[in-house]
């Protein structure tokens, strides 16, 4: 309860708390909520503008593309593929590299070695150049997507991690542990990760907003997730060619876009300041 306190009282956290949950039960309740199917088409509508410009009408709140989908129904369905996006590839991400940190960390030697020159190479690569490079090769798709971000995300959990291990290793409750003849498996997850799961966790947090950016610039480039699929990415990049005669096709979405990824690092910040000891009075 004392951390719900803490956590609501910081407003920049308490805010983006809230945003997220609003576009999470939105993408969750996407069915009940949008007006239109994610691929129904209503040709006798095509660009039709937002209901809040001349010549909208409230039938389609937010507009209709050049084929005649509903923009507000499909930002709803594309909510879904960004959170999951997101989550999943956070979540994957934070697990590996948080385990191979501790373990390079707990161990080091040649597995701190082999580990670090491999976290070292795949931080030479710009992210979006790899992962361009990556869904090239093994096709576009939602589980090629997630793989594909996955395969050097770690890198980041992987090297905050094993700094933490590496200053918590020498510490005096770490010494007693081993001293008591607790097996390695058994401190790390029992006595180290208790003390450094909130940097991971505000990492991870900021990290969310980063993959959400991620798929979206994949998806605008037709190398994310497939056309069948309602993506924000690709919604905006359907709507590049009528931004003279309908600028809302493309801005939309991509209002969608900058609003989740806003709350996000909102949240992340808050937390930050929330779970850092070193800033509480």
């Amino acid at each position: 309860m004392a951390f719900w306190r803490r956590l609501f009282a910081n407003p920049s956290a308490a805010v983006g708390l809230v945003v997220i949950l609003l576009y999470a039960l939105a993408a969750l309740l996407a069915p009940v909520i949008a007006p239109y199917g994610p691929r129904e088409m209503d040709l006798a509508n095509r660009l039709r503008p937002p209901a809040f410009l001349e010549g909208g009408s409230l039938n389609h709140p937010l507009g209709t593309d050049q084929l005649g989908y509903d923009l507000f129904s499909r930002i709803l369905y594309g909510a879904r593929v960004s959170l999951l996006v997101g989550l999943i590839s956070v979540a994957i991400s934070l697990v590996v590299g948080t385990l191979l940190g501790c373990i390079a960390g707990y161990w080091r030697g040649w597995v701190d070695r082999i580990l670090s020159r491999l976290a070292d190479l795949l931080m030479g690569f710009p992210y979006l150049l790899f992962t361009i490079f990556a869904m090239a090769i093994i096709g576009p798709g939602f589980g090629n997507l997630i793989l594909a971000l996955c395969f050097k995300a770690w890198v980041e959990f992987f090297r905050l991690a094993r700094g933490e291990m590496l200053t918590e290793n020498t510490k005096e409750y770490v010494e007693a542990a081993r001293a008591l003849g607790r097996r390695p498996a058994a401190i790390i997850f029992s006595e180290v990760l208790p003390n450094i799961y909130h940097s991971l966790l505000v990492l991870a947090t900021l990290r969310m907003g980063y993959m959400i950016i991620m798929e979206a610039s994949l998806s605008f480039l037709g190398l994310g997730i497939p056309p069948s699929i309602p993506a924000w990415g690709s919604m905006v990049s359907a709507g590049r060619d009528q931004m003279l005669n309908a600028w809302w096709v493309a801005t939309m979405p991509g209002l969608a876009i900058v609003g989740l990824v806003l709350a996000i690092n909102l949240l992340g910040e808050g937390l930050r300041d929330v779970l850092d000891p070193r800033l509480q009075r």
